[in-house]
């Protein structure tokens, strides 16, 4: 029977970094992929001070269309993507009609495995959107695989990672709390991610005339573009997702 796997997006461009090697690796290896963006991701540009050309309207339009090509190039087909389309930045106010809807969606996928952004995120978005996966799988009393992706740590994890060695970093992290930190080996498919990335280019590329840097700077996506994927992992991990 086909594995179905469902991937998490509290924004367009969140499934690629944190864990676009490891869909492209399992599409790879016959299983059903999906992909569920949460929120429009509208605001990214007025994060740093670009209120028009484009307008945050007009950026949803854009960071879909952006999603949708780069969901191509890793080998998603369009029936197994789903814009949730909840304004950038209210999914706490949202709690309720994200729950039912997410709760919608993993009723009908029943995935084997869920991927989705680990706890302690910078982003209130993420942090709701774990939160919120996390009573939608007890409430449908469902036991799939949880795979956690990191994309920016909140405070004050993210002082430490720039002051300690990574692997330290990695070993504080996973003990507390108690969690299984594992590395997935994307080598083979990072050129693959690396083309999907460069699709997200309103995070990427100076969109606006008064933009002096991307939303994304490119320091923060290096981190990304290495031959593995981090996870923290509940439940039992497939040992070939190891390699």
């Amino acid at each position: 029977m086909e594995k179905r796997v469902i991937v998490f997006a509290p924004h367009p461009d969140d499934e690629t970094l944190g864990c676009g090697g490891t869909i492209a690796k399992k599409l790879n290896e016959g299983y059903d992929v999906s992909v569920v963006f949460v929120t429009d991701g509208r605001y990214s540009l007025a994060e740093i001070g670009i209120f028009a050309g484009p307008a945050p309207f007009e950026m949803k339009v854009i960071r879909r269309e952006e999603a949708m090509r780069a969901m191509k190039i890793l080998g998603l087909q369009e029936k197994n993507l789903f814009f949730l389309d909840f304004e950038d930045k209210t999914l706490e106010k949202n709690e309720r009609l994200v729950q039912e809807r997410v709760v919608e969606i993993l009723k009908d996928v029943s995935p084997a495995e869920v991927f989705f952004p680990q706890e302690n995120e910078y982003n209130i978005d993420h942090r709701v959107t774990n939160m919120m996966i996390r009573r939608a799988l007890k409430a449908l009393d469902l036991y799939p695989i949880e795979y956690q992706y990191i994309i920016a740590w909140s405070f004050p994890f993210y002082l430490l990672l720039h002051i300690m060695h990574e692997d330290i970093f990695d070993q504080l992290t996973s003990r507390f709390p108690k969690r299984n930190l594992i590395r997935v080996d994307i080598s083979k498919f990072l050129p693959l991610k690396e083309i999907a990335v460069k699709e997200y280019k309103s995070q990427i590329t100076l969109l606006s005339r008064g933009q002096r840097r991307p939303a994304l700077k490119r320091s923060f996506l290096k981190r990304f573009l290495k031959n593995e994927e981090k996870f923290f992992v509940s439940g039992l991990a497939e040992p070939e997702l190891r390699r």
